[in-house]
């Protein structure tokens, strides 16, 4: 992992350097200033995961300071340290929001069992709110041999150190699988940080994934940390990674092969220790040959490969997974039984969404039936019945027009129109959905006047 940044503030040039040594020799990288005010600029032009500071210096001191960081915005533990310790200062220290309050002198071990209690809390904060984030995850549930076979590559894989392609359609579970590979990993203390590259703007995506300098462009007021930097120790998970821009592609290319990567704007290298996980809804071979994934990356990423079937090929998990669902969703407290008659209409459907699907079916049951037994009638699917078959227009020949052009315009509508409401509109997911491009899903929608 990255050495960690501490800016060392004190008025005394023999006391800096003092620290510096002592902290250079826990293998700590320091900054220093002489004063509040050289502190304040330096925390606004870089990133500092601790700042050790005086109390009582000239000009801008120690409560002061703090003060400045908490008004800015700044959130990073700060250890106070002073040889003129008084109840009233520590009150006032900690109340604005500093770790610690170390009174001088002190020696070597003192200062590093407070910097590493410092730094175990703020990991623990930092991992408690991406468990928040992560709340819900359900495992990859079912006793299907489709499923069996998945868990065994999950238990393969997990403790190398290998990267994953995961496939798989839109709703499989394919994030539950990398967050299974993460915690059955030897990295499960360190942090999960999932990505989605389809659901962020292109302009945007460098910065969420690199970080950035502050100044690097145009509303970067501050310096960011990026989820590659963010998952260091970690893993990352690259959902949708065949819609990473080409540019990208390439540098998540080096950071595979060197595990170094730059900021925006930064020609300073940083070194990771991460693990990637990606996944895409495309067959890799077909995004190659469509020139959305470099041929190069792929193998990269292809070390180990798994598959996710789609639940019409697991239809023998059907009745687990939506007991399950059931459980998360009504809590443990709630018995909530599902009728044979529901099992069987759930069985007898085709969905298209997946599990994804399944689940959010379950949720909407739950409310229409008021806390009662799920049966069919809670599950008004595809009008109430299973998955009606691929739209046709030719069920009479003796009625239809036979105008080819006007009954291939219907079936391509009606296909437009249904993945749009199943990808809430979103004409990325909806091309990808139909598998073709995004050009092309523009031009069918202006040809056959839907609204956008």
């Amino acid at each position: 992992m990255n050495a960690r940044n501490v800016l060392i503030v004190d008025d005394e040039a023999s006391m800096r350097r003092v620290l510096e040594i002592m902290l250079s020799r826990m293998n700590y990288r320091t900054w220093s200033a002489a004063d509040g005010s050289e502190a304040f600029r330096l925390l606004q032009e870089q990133s500092f995961d601790l700042v050790v500071t005086d109390l009582r210096m000239p000009g801008m001191d120690g409560i002061e300071l703090l003060r400045k960081l908490r008004e800015a915005g700044l959130s990073l533990p700060v250890i106070m340290m002073t040889a003129h310790g008084s109840i009233e200062s520590a009150i006032e220290a900690m109340r604005l929001g500093a770790c610690d309050y170390l009174l001088r002198p002190f020696d070597v071990e003192t200062l590093e069992l407070a910097m590493r209690r410092v730094f175990a809390q703020s990991d623990l904060l930092r991992r408690n709110a991406f468990l928040a984030e992560q709340s819900g995850d359900s495992g990859f549930v079912g006793g299907s041999e489709v499923s069996r076979k998945v868990r065994q590559q999950v238990a393969q894989v997990a403790p190398t150190q290998a990267t994953v392609l995961i496939t798989g359609e839109t709703g499989t579970g394919k994030e539950v699988v990398a967050r299974a590979i993460h915690r059955a990993s030897t990295r499960r203390d360190a942090l999960f940080v999932p990505i989605n590259c389809a659901a962020i703007p292109a302009d945007i995506l460098e910065s969420e994934l690199f970080g950035h300098e502050k100044g690097a462009f145009t509303g970067a007021l501050r310096d960011r940390v990026g989820k590659f930097e963010l998952a260091d120790g970690g893993t990352i998970f690259l959902d949708e990674v065949t819609e990473m821009p080409a540019p990208l592609q390439a540098k998540l290319l080096r950071v595979l092969q060197e595990g170094t990567v730059e900021r925006v704007g930064s020609n300073r290298t940083l070194e990771l220790d991460l693990r990637v996980i990606a996944a895409t809804n495309r067959r890799p071979v077909d995004a190659i040959r469509a020139q959305r994934l470099r041929e190069d990356l792929y193998y990269r990423l292809n070390v180990f490969a798994i598959d996710l079937p789609p639940l019409r090929e697991r239809r023998d998990d059907i009745e687990a997974l939506a007991q399950h669902f059931v459980a998360d969703i009504a809590g443990a407290a709630r018995a909530v039984p599902i009728t044979p008659p529901a099992l069987a209409h759930l069985r007898a459907y085709d969905w298209p969404g997946n599990v994804r699907e399944l689940r959010n079916l379950i949720e909407r049951a739950l409310v229409l039936s008021g806390g009662g037994a799920l049966d069919a009638v809670h599950f008004p699917i595809e009008g109430g019945g299973p998955a009606a078959p691929a739209p046709t227009v030719i069920d009479d020949m003796q009625r239809v027009d036979l105008n080819l052009d006007q009954a291939v315009g219907e079936i391509e509508s009606r296909y437009i129109r249904e993945a749009l409401r199943r990808c809430g509109n979103n004409k990325t997911r909806a091309a990808a959905l139909l598998n073709v491009s995004e050009r092309t899903i523009w031009n069918k929608l202006k040809r056959y006047g839907i609204d956008s």
